[in-house]
């Protein structure tokens, strides 16, 4: 019984995260194969099923149905799979070189067709040559017959226990080849010496991907910029319908955003493979060559300019967004004052249009006050005629006439009471 509290669900996956894929052990003269192949999310399924059906054949336990990573030694062949975040990686080593260089790849002592068949497709390919190193490195005809003719790249490296030579080139077999001649490496070196060869290779061209994304984005970005320049000019000038110009530059920020959408993912796992292309380097600790550029060199010469010219669009791109924001805000405030001025105008006009409604309201309660005088003197008249005719001593119009002032009296008095008491109920009535 463990005498600490209970593990994390994820304690002993991530404890062994750090062994997950330890380097093959290797010793010259012996030959290696990677390639590096992109895979579907929903092709990982029939990636260990084709890994299974290769196990059979050479009847060994396949890997683990969730492994992320397996190696299985089958006959003369060793074989590691290593399952990355959007990539998969297949190495293969076997002892012994062939007379010519690269004539007889690790690859090539697989089953016929069953590299063909893996799920995915290749974006790095590395046959690689690890040899005992003669007492002088090569001299330049002896690369060249080994590259084809092609430029050379190395060094050497791990404080001289080794000389690493390619050309970064993708030759006939659609291969980058490398020649590693050994010096004095220990078995786990060269393995680990290979293993970041391969990074390398597949992290530049992983890189590399964004490269065409940047290119296409370029000339879209230019005519955005081109747009917000002529709207931005426009809202200075205060030329145009505001709410046209809003609108465009609804649309603008729609463009930018989908550019975005479509590209930040890619550039910034750009940003990230360099990252790791520069850490693999380091570690080979380069010393130079004389008249060879080194790998740390030519990826400063050749890679870093297409990730610059990535980050560039990126920071283009998320620049756009910004000023296209602002650019929004600023019309939109533009446009917001308008209407409330507009509101404020039309307010006015209904305050103007209340005040003579209420002038004509009163107009028309004081005409009430005379209709209503005179109808109830009318009726005052008719009552003294009757009482005049029923023999009681009463002029009608003296009776009428002392009426009027008082009766007008009591009906101003009323009208006034009840404007009063709505003037209560409802302060804004003036």
């Amino acid at each position: 019984m463990s005498i600490f509290p209970p593990d994390h669900a994820q304690r002993y996956l991530l404890a062994e995260e750090v062994h997950a894929r330890p380097p093959e052990a290797m010793r010259a003269p012996a030959r290696a194969s990677y390639v590096a192949v992109l895979v579907d999310a929903d092709e990982r399924e029939r990636e260990l099923r084709h890994l299974e059906t290769l196990c059979q054949r050479f009847a060994v336990a396949g890997p683990a149905a969730h492994a992320t990573h397996f190696r299985a030694k089958l006959g003369a062949v060793s074989l590691k799979w290593e399952r990355h975040g959007e990539f998969s990686g297949y190495t293969v080593t076997v002892s012994g070189v062939s007379e010519k260089d690269f004539a007889d790849t690790a690859a090539a002592q697989l089953p016929a067709g069953w590299l063909t068949a893996v799920p995915g497709q290749t974006m790095t390919a590395v046959h690689a040559v690890l040899r005992p190193a003669a007492d002088q490195p090569p001299d330049a005809t002896a690369l060249a017959d080994t590259f084809g003719g092609h430029t050379v790249v190395g060094a050497d490296i791990a404080e001289g226990a080794a000389l690493v030579f390619t050309d970064f080139h993708l030759n006939d077999d659609g291969c980058t080849h490398l020649l590693v001649l050994d010096r004095n490496l220990g078995d786990r070196q060269a393995g680990r010496l290979l293993q970041r060869l391969f990074e390398i290779e597949a992290y530049r061209m992983l890189a590399l991907l964004a490269l065409p994304i940047a290119r296409r984005q370029s000339p879209r970005i230019a005519a955005i910029e081109r747009s917000l320049a002529t709207l931005t000019d426009g809202i200075a000038r205060d030329e145009g319908d505001d709410e046209a110009l809003l609108h465009e530059l609804t649309r603008l920020a729609a463009e930018v955003e989908s550019g975005i959408a479509a590209s930040q993912f890619r550039f910034g796992a750009c940003e990230a493979y360099h990252g790791l292309v520069k850490q693999r380097i380091a570690e080979l600790r380069e010393v130079r060559l004389p008249a060879l550029q080194t790998i740390d060199e030519f990826m400063g010469r050749r890679l870093t300019p297409a990730v610059a010219t990535c980050a560039t669009v990126s920071q283009r791109l998320r620049g756009l967004a910004e000023r296209v924001a602002q650019a929004s805000a600023l019309l939109s405030t533009r446009v917001d004052i308008a209407r409330e001025r507009q509101n404020q105008a039309l307010l006015a006009s209904m305050d103007r249009r209340a005040k003579q409604q209420l002038r004509l309201q009163q107009t028309v309660e004081g005409l009430s006050v005379a209709a209503i005088v005179y109808y109830v003197a009318g009726l005052l008249g008719y009552a003294a005629k009757a009482l005049h005719a029923g023999g009681m001593p009463v002029d009608p119009d003296v009776v009428v006439g002392v009426a009027i002032p008082f009766v007008a009296a009591l009906v101003f008095w009323a009208v006034r009471r009840s404007r009063r008491r709505l003037q209560i109920s409802d302060p804004l009535i003036d």
